[in-house]
């Protein structure tokens, strides 16, 4: 198993999110951890789509003219 480095670091949560995550056995580090995940997996994809928007829309605008290079092979 590949384990990662972790090091401890100081959070100010909530009290009662607290006590109710620890009261259902939740474990806070995991939970902080997949939420980072989720939020840096976003933020990636807002970035990337910020950065490509011009290309996208040459490319969306070129489609819109001429249509989609595999149209003469559908067959609906």
């Amino acid at each position: 198993m590949n384990r990662t480095a972790k090091r401890p670091i100081n959070l100010s949560l909530d009290a009662s999110l607290v006590e109710a995550a620890r009261a259902h056995g939740l474990n806070l580090s995991a939970i902080t951890e997949d939420a980072l995940r989720v939020r840096i997996a976003q933020e990636n994809a807002r970035r990337w789509l910020e950065e490509n928007a011009t290309a996208i829309a040459a490319q969306n605008a070129w489609t819109a003219e001429h249509g989609l290079f595999s149209d003469e092979f559908r067959g609906w």
